[in-house]
């Protein structure tokens, strides 16, 4: 418990703005709200997007999401940093120069494309990704389709997990969790950092209302971590929330609809 007038842990989000509230920035402060940080955002990107897709994307200039992040840290200070659609090489490149300068830990989201199937990466940004901001993540999140995009291995089965870590891993993040949720059965994530291995499973709920669910898991992952918890207590912390978020999932809109980040307080 925090005595009354004492700031809680912060969390700053690096990533874009999702006009239908499901994912990205949205998403990202509802979780820290629902987990007891204090949550901030630089914004890097912003989307016109709904339950059917996004319509429309405009990044922002790098020096804009440079002031935004210098504003923040500087004054407010941060204990962790989760970085979600960064759209092009140039802001990749500077948001890793950026959180490679901050003293926290660091949960990358990389983001290529959206629920819908929509791309919110430029292809000319992957190698960025790689070479500059896997290394400075203290865990890395992507789904299969994102591990495909950026070592080109192909996902299809449970025994398939770990190679794709491992391939992951060889960019240099501490620690990676693959998220098997686009396979059959179970909802199987695997956490390593090429020493320890964490089989994370849930049971899958029949509900096609998922949208922001990797915005959603990341900022639980940042928020246990700025609580300081240890890496796998923080991702297991962060798969018990974003699994009650997906079980009550609800319709929005003619598409698909969003988790629900308010789960526990209701």
């Amino acid at each position: 418990m925090r005595a009354a007038g004492q700031a809680p842990p912060r969390v700053l989000t690096v990533a874009g703005s999702d006009s239908g509230g499901g994912a990205g920035i949205q998403a990202d402060l509802k979780t820290m709200l629902a987990l007891g940080v204090h949550g901030m955002s630089v914004i890097t990107a912003v989307t016109a997007q709904n339950s059917l897709g996004v319509q429309g994307a405009w990044e922002l200039p790098v020096e804009a999401v440079r002031a935004q992040y210098r504003s923040v840290v500087d004054d407010i200070g941060v204990q962790a940093v989760k970085t979600g659609m960064l759209a092009s090489a140039e802001l990749v490149e500077a948001v890793a120069e950026l959180i490679s300068g901050t003293d926290a830990p660091v949960v990358v989201d990389p983001v290529g494309v959206s629920k819908h199937g929509d791309p919110l990466l430029a292809a000319s940004a992957l190698d960025s990704v790689r070479t500059r901001l896997l290394p400075a993540a203290t865990v890395a999140t992507p789904n299969l389709d994102e591990v495909a995009q950026l070592t080109g291995s192909r996902v299809a089965s449970e025994a398939d997990l770990r190679p794709a870590a491992e391939a992951v891993l060889a960019y240099g993040p501490q620690w990676v969790l693959i998220k098997g949720g686009h396979l059959t059965g179970d909802a199987v994530d695997l956490l390593t950092d090429g020493d320890q291995e964490f089989w994370l499973r849930a049971p899958r709920h029949d509900n096609r209302h998922t949208h922001g669910t990797g915005c959603t898991l990341a900022s639980a992952v940042a928020s246990g971590l700025a609580k300081g918890l240890p890496v796998p207590e923080a991702v297991t912390a962060a798969k018990e929330y974003v699994t009650g978020a997906i079980a009550r999932g609800f319709a929005l809109g003619a598409g698909i609809g969003p988790v629900d980040h308010g789960w526990r307080l209701r």
